[in-house]
């Protein structure tokens, strides 16, 4: 069922899924994090804002059909208007990146000092995600 086909009560329902995948996927980050897995962390942490940013999309009934999409079409209508912070637009991105580094390319590493930099930024990023689809 594509997106414009959901009805209000299915789009909520899953906007709400996402939103508690992402805080799910938070808490895995740090449960990685705790054990000294840190690419792991920052896949986690880059998969927690990616849920809360596609329940955003979501709940304006944005679509985005590709990692990449998410990343332009949260940056376009929520970044670049205001919505979003500059920073929480550059945590997403950094995290983008990271996560695609480190889990396709070899050799690439993440350390205790990125994933305790990303960490509180992404718990930020799901919460400024959250209070913005609230406020709809």
């Amino acid at each position: 069922m594509r997106r414009e086909q959901l009805s209000d009560e299915h789009r909520i329902a899953l906007v709400t899924y996402r939103l508690e995948r992402a805080r799910k996927t938070l808490e895995e980050a740090k449960y990685m994090r705790k054990g000294d897995f840190f690419n792991a962390a920052v896949n986690r942490l880059y998969y927690a804002c990616y849920y809360a940013a596609t329940a955003l999309l979501l709940a304006r009934n944005i679509e985005a059909n590709t990692h990449s999409g998410v990343k332009t079409m949260l940056s376009f209508h929520f970044v670049r208007t205001g919505l979003l912070s500059l920073e929480d637009g550059t945590t997403f991105s950094n995290l983008f990146d990271k996560r695609r580094s480190s889990d396709y390319e070899d050799f690439t590493f993440c350390d205790a000092t990125l994933v305790d930099y990303l960490l509180p930024r992404s718990e930020d990023f799901v919460a400024a995600i959250e209070k913005l689809i609230n406020q709809f």
